[in-house]
């Protein structure tokens, strides 16, 4: 489940291949799965509307659904949140990458942001692994240790930077931040704004276990020779801010 990067491993293992754009059609989620089968992703990333059919396309493959929850915005009631995680799971997901209440984080209600993620925890407990997502542009690095030790104590597998729908990405000192925040056992997502192989190589040294992004195959077709050797180049420029 956590994953610690070593140079020379194949980045597609580390990959939540990833759409989440409102205007996905069912062509899209097609190309999505036949993409993640074809490279060895290690899940697809949806939203929960989409995990029956991505089920279907991938039996079989041994990629894996993550659904998301309470997405973009995790302002919702929680127990909408637990509700949404459940039926995902129900209908094939195996791990729900939910976003925390931020403005009750922002509040310093750390009571009520631990009792909306171990809602999700409880509703799928034993049947799904479960990554919380900071969104960590709208954050402070104080705010942003405390929702890593929240989650964590609040039964969470992973801490997650954003949802790529909010202000800036991931970065390395938010990875650092987040890998020495939180046990050995709980892993880290790096997502948002990692677009090419050196990115992605970065934010696996600097602690990441996996990455959300939707630019897994040309991550992966531009690593392999990466991968192989553990190194990298200077960063080109920067692409579009899309998860």
């Amino acid at each position: 489940m956590v994953e610690p990067y070593v140079p020379g491993a194949p980045l597609a293992r580390f990959i939540d291949h990833t759409l989440l754009k409102p205007s996905t059609a069912e062509k899209d989620i097609v190309l999505l799965c036949e993409e993640a089968a074809q490279h060895g992703f290690y899940s697809v990333c949806v939203n929960g509307s989409w995990v029956p059919l991505c089920r279907e396309l991938l039996e079989g493959t041994g990629v894996r659904i993550s659904a998301v929850v309470g997405f973009p915005l995790g302002a919702m009631a929680t127990r909408v949140k637990a509700y949404e995680a459940a039926a995902a799971v129900e209908d094939g997901a195996a791990e729900i990458d939910m976003v925390l209440p931020v403005g009750a984080l922002a509040d310093g209600r750390f009571g009520v942001v631990a009792y909306d993620i171990s809602a999700v925890v409880r509703a799928v407990e034993g049947r799904a692994i479960v990554k919380v997502i900071l969104e960590t542009g709208l954050l402070d690095d104080e705010h942003k240790a405390e929702a890593c030790r929240v989650a964590e104590a609040a039964g969470a597998h992973y801490v997650k930077t954003s949802t790529g729908f909010g202000p800036g990405g991931a970065t390395e000192a938010d990875i650092r931040l987040m890998r020495a925040s939180v046990s050995p056992g709980i892993g880290v997502k790096a997502s948002g704004g990692i677009r090419d192989a050196e990115t992605a190589v970065r934010m696996l040294k600097c602690g990441a276990n996996r990455l959300g992004t939707s630019a897994g195959v040309a991550i992966v077709t531009a690593g392999s020779s990466l991968s192989a050797s553990g190194g990298s180049r200077p960063e080109g420029q920067a692409g579009s801010m899309q998860y």
